[in-house]
């Protein structure tokens, strides 16, 4: 009795101090998953880039490629560059064959065109798993990799594969059947070593597969670094799904997927896991203090969160927090253990174009770059996602990380440094609808695009808050008769007040309630300046285009009640609800017409400011 007693009393006194030294998230804000944005404040400055759009019908708007399930990528920093790899297959999830890609940038801006990093791999006619009767006959393997590079001490960059085996669409690849995990160099003028096998499973050795052992390269250094990534513990922490279950590699051998982990200031590391799961270790990863638990006031089910220190010694988290793949969000720790907000860095989903095997709306599976595989310049936070398991994105997140400005704002663009001129403005970035700087006849301009009928581009800019404020900028379209951009100006939730639209008739309306009202007729090359003023006690607001009579009547009431104004929008299209909480979770269908481009609407702003009143 009384050995029972003491041993409840420690697990007891374990299971509290567990809970008490941990990661947990001590904020109150939670998001809303009846919106793509989670009604989340946008954290400043944030960019979303698209990296990557599949296209079945016109392989060659997409780099050569046809395949429409992209998804799990992979990103580092060297050698000045970055290199980001996406495994993928022709329609869906777990549906052979499959390969992984590899795209690179100087910038985070602009990315080649992808490459083969790992080939497709044909599995051994007769194989069969254990546990299943089926069996294989001219089948292909699939990609499936929880870990992506690794820089070398000696400062070779290692690419890594695995090549999971799922011989029909609800198969698992990452059972511990597979055949085993690639690894090739890629070398400083871009190209590649050899690939090799790096760890077989069982069943599989150096006689049956294709690629060589890694041992039996010719280069000591390449050898010597794999060598070192084979000797650290974290590293192999994030194999833990797709190798043997019995591995001697792996620490823990649990089924808990997507391992991310960073450093404390005093040489702790935090281990996260798929639905937030922590753990603490002491000894690099040798062990862990307790069993992962559910980290206290976390929201995230069976999608990647990502954590790592910043550049300002502070701590971050990236992750979807709801029971879905949308918003995209980050939270911000002083210590690495109590993170206190929740602010968003994507709350946009485009329309799946193409379905497919367990594609999952949103962007999704978010990755950074590990504490060993560099450090960008910039000292920015840089993400990879996928969106929809279709196309690749990056995200730049400035720090330190805030979510409101307090001074009056007066840009004009021209006059702004080169490359800072969007320092403070939040963009969503599409291949077909991006936003840019762009410099006509010697004059800069804030510049939407847009070509693409599922997608547009989005500039937001945040304003000091306030009840009563005046807000000025330009617009000068390009067409009259193709395209929209509306102009919303909104609170900290993104609940918009008021909506200004060029629409596709030549006009420029405005939302009255649940009616628009006609601003003014416009012509394509012409410039049209806006004073906005607008107070949210009274919900009332004028509007004054081209130094003409400002106009105010009692039409002129904010369409959605907000208390303050924290800031304006500029968006190609329209507010987009689909998917929602009840869409069913899995889409089938392609759509119409999923690979044409739209005809190209294009939007040019040289100035912006906004003041209180």
């Amino acid at each position: 009795m009384k050995w029972c007693l003491t041993l409840c009393l420690i697990v007891l006194v374990f299971t509290c101090s567990a809970q008490f030294d941990t990661a947990r998230y001590t904020g109150s804000t939670l998001s809303n998953v009846d919106y793509h944005h989670g009604q989340l404040t946008p954290a400043v400055g944030v960019h979303n880039i698209q990296v990557f759009r599949a296209n079945r019908e016109h392989p060659s708007w997409a780099g050569g490629m046809n395949w429409t399930y992209n998804h799990q990528p992979m990103i580092c920093y060297w050698n000045n560059t970055f290199y980001l790899h996406f495994l993928s297959n022709p329609v869906g999830e777990h549906i052979a064959p499959g390969a992984t890609y590899l795209v690179t940038s100087k910038d985070g801006y602009n990315w080649s065109a992808p490459v083969t990093l790992f080939p497709t791999y044909q599995i051994p006619d007769g194989y069969k798993k254990d546990h299943d009767t089926v069996v294989a006959q001219n089948a292909y393997a699939v990609m499936h990799q929880r870990m992506g590079f690794y820089v070398a001490k000696n400062n070779k960059l290692l690419a890594l594969g695995y090549y999971g085996i799922a011989l029909y669409s609800k198969d698992d690849p990452n059972d511990g059947n597979g055949i085993g995990r690639v690894v090739r160099e890629i070398r400083p003028d871009g190209s590649f070593g050899p690939v090799y096998f790096i760890r077989y499973n069982h069943g599989f050795n150096e006689k049956n597969t294709k690629f060589p052992f890694y041992k039996k390269s010719k280069d000591k250094s390449f050898i010597a670094a794999c060598d070192e990534l084979l000797s650290q513990p974290l590293q192999m922490q994030q194999w833990v799904e797709e190798a043997d279950r019995n591995d001697p590699l792996i620490p823990l051998k649990r089924e808990y997927k997507a391992f991310s982990y960073y450093h404390l200031k005093d040489g702790r590391v935090v281990g996260f896991w798929k639905n937030a799961l922590t753990s603490i270790s002491v000894d690099e990863g040798k062990s862990w203090q307790y069993m992962p638990l559910r980290a206290p006031g976390f929201v995230n089910a069976n999608a990647k969160i990502w954590g790592q220190k910043t550049g300002d010694g502070k701590y971050i988290t990236i992750y979807n927090p709801s029971e879905f793949r949308w918003p995209l969000a980050l939270s911000v720790s002083d210590d690495g253990l109590n993170f206190k907000n929740l602010l968003l860095v994507n709350g946009e989903i485009t329309r799946m174009r193409y379905g497919g095997n367990y594609k999952s709306y949103g962007p999704q599976y978010v990755r950074g770059i590990q504490e060993m595989n560099g450090a960008p310049p910039d000292g920015n936070v840089w993400v990879t996602y996928s969106m929809n398991k279709e196309d690749i994105w990056v995200a730049k997140i400035p720090t330190p990380v805030k979510s409101y400005v307090e001074e009056n704002v007066y840009e004009e663009f021209n006059e702004l440094p080169d490359q800072e001129e969007l320092l403070l403005w939040n963009i969503y970035s599409p291949i077909w609808a991006p936003v840019s700087i762009s410099n006509i006849k010697g004059r800069k301009w804030l510049t939407l695009q847009d070509y693409d009928p599922f997608d547009y581009a989005k500039a937001e800019r945040m304003v000091p808050m306030s009840e009563n404020i005046r807000i000025a900028f330009d617009i000068t379209p390009q067409q009259h008769l193709n395209g929209q951009l509306d102009i919303e100006i909104q609170d900290a939730k993104n609940t918009p007040c008021i909506r200004i639209s060029f629409d596709a008739t030549g006009n420029i309306i405005t939302k009255a309630g649940y009616r628009n009202r006609t601003l003014s007729k416009y012509e394509p090359g012409q410039q049209y300046n806006f004073i906005i003023e607008l107070n949210t006690a009274t919900r009332m607001y004028t509007v004054t285009i081209n130094n003409g009579k400002p106009v105010r009547n009692v039409f002129n009431v904010l369409f959605a009640p907000i208390h303050k104004v924290h800031h304006v929008t500029f968006r190609t299209g329209g507010v987009r609800r689909f998917p929602d909480a009840d869409t069913p979770t899995d889409q089938m269908y392609d759509m119409p017409n999923a690979g044409e481009k739209d005809k190209n609407a294009v939007y040019r702003i040289s100035y912006f400011k906004a003041e209180k009143l």
